[in-house]
């Protein structure tokens, strides 16, 4: 299911983005710094009692030239637009602001829940003054101080209590649901015109579970597939269009939705941080992963071209060392018969069980080829392997010392599980636990 997605909003200069960075600092929070992976620091996901969601710093958002007010209202609008809860926050010491006003009245027209929190509240004297933020209409003002972390929780549980209600997915399990995502202009909406147009069948358009979405069925050699819909198929308006940043916040309930990713890439243009950034986000997800190469029809190739651009994309995407390559063009629909074998490899992959049993074979033998290395003279001991989950497949490696599994280690692991039953397209997990 899709995570809720809570936005922080308010004016400059409030405390947005140190609120932010307390949750993410915090063990609040669920982040991970992966080799080769270049986080955008307006997003994050974050947990609070046991509730997982993600979350939107609005501060992190550039308007580029836009003027003071104009500012505001750009990013309360990204909130409205993306957020099942928003966080509003205002400034305890300076008291309600008419920019403050104007946040609420946007945020107040949006009808979604609004949790209001009161910064720069350091000590318990200063509680009396925020009886004031009533008058912005949103309930309870929360008392709370991003410098000093205090007060956050009883924010966090407002936030929490307002989550929407959970929402079934209609879609039976033999159904791969699939995502574009890229950065603005790379393609996506031109190769599902293309997929759709070439031997499909469209069945129906259903209403996503996300807000002014669109899921579209269609058959393929007789079997289904649901494409979801991501930035390029919504809605544009002149804010989305001003910045590339809008392509991520506008892509993650895509990829937390789908079963497989398709990371879309401008074979004219190459490869930018975006990209890397955009892609980083599915690969955290443990989604599986297919890179496109769009628009392959538009530059000029020789025998060595395909060799270059891989190992380009190879050195940039090093998080998606699994994830297979596709070339081809949407525009002249070149190659577009190779891309949906690709996904099915990738989502079978990302569905795939090994038996215990020759996990363990597979596992011992490497063990035993490679032994780890001694830490301090003690020596990692691994009894045996299960797997405990799929989509992605998660590994729990049974050892005496957990904190002997060296991250080299684990990557040797995982490569002699790649080369024993494949895995491309899809990340593997591997836990390392104490045997009881």
């Amino acid at each position: 299911m899709p995570k809720p997605v809570v936005a922080i909003v308010g004016r400059p200069n409030v405390g947005k983005s140190t609120i932010f960075n307390r949750i993410v600092g915090e063990r609040i929070s669920i982040v991970e710094d992966i080799p080769g992976v270049t986080r955008d620091r307006i997003y994050s996901s974050a947990e609070w009692l046991s509730k997982e969601f993600n979350i939107i710093d609005t501060g992190g958002i550039e308007i580029g030239d836009a003027p003071f007010l104009a500012q505001i209202r750009h990013q309360a609008e990204i909130a409205i637009d993306e957020a099942d809860v928003i966080v509003f926050i205002a400034n305890g010491l300076e008291g309600v602001t008419s920019a403050d006003e104007e946040v609420a009245k946007i945020l107040y027209r949006s009808e979604k829940p609004v949790v209001l929190g009161i910064n720069k509240v350091d000590n318990p004297e200063m509680r009396d003054q925020i009886y004031d933020f009533y008058a912005l209409g949103f309930g309870e003002p929360y008392p709370i101080s991003g410098s000093h972390g205090l007060g956050l929780g009883d924010l966090l549980d407002a936030v929490i209590a307002n989550f929407p209600a959970n929402q079934s997915e209609e879609y039976d399990d033999e159904i791969i649901k699939f995502s574009l995502i890229g950065r603005p202009n790379v393609g996506k909406s031109s190769l599902v015109n293309a997929l759709l147009g070439e031997e499909r069948v469209i069945v129906s358009d259903i209403a996503g579970t996300t807000r002014d979405a669109i899921d579209t069925m269609y058959k393929y050699d007789g079997r289904e597939y649901v494409i979801i819909d991501t930035a390029g198929m919504r809605k544009k308006g002149k804010v989305y269009e001003t910045t590339e940043k809008y392509s991520v916040l506008r892509a993650l309930r895509a990829i937390e939705r789908s079963d497989v990713v398709l990371v879309v890439l401008n074979a004219e243009e190459g490869i930018i941080e975006q990209d890397k950034k955009i892609a980083g986000y599915a690969h955290e997800a443990g989604k599986a992963v297919v890179i496109v190469v769009n628009k392959w029809d538009a530059i000029e190739k020789d025998e060595k071209t395909m060799k270059e651009f891989e190992e380009k994309i190879k050195a940039h995407f090093l998080f998606l060392n699994y994830a297979p390559i596709v070339y081809l063009s949407a525009l002249t629909k070149k190659r577009t018969h190779t891309l949906i074998p690709m996904i099915d490899l990738a989502s079978e992959n990302h569905a795939m069980r090994v038996p215990t049993n020759v996990l363990n074979d597979v596992i011992m033998d490497a063990v035993a080829m490679n032994p780890a290395p001694a830490d301090k003279g003690v020596r990692l001991k691994i009894y045996y392997v299960t797997q405990v989950a799929v989509k992605p497949p998660t590994f729990v490696v049974f050892v005496n010392e957990p904190e002997l599994m060296h991250f080299s280690y684990e990557r040797f692991l995982e490569n002699r599980l790649r080369e024993a039953f494949g895995f491309e397209g899809t990340p593997i997990k591997l836990i390392a636990r104490a045997r009881k």
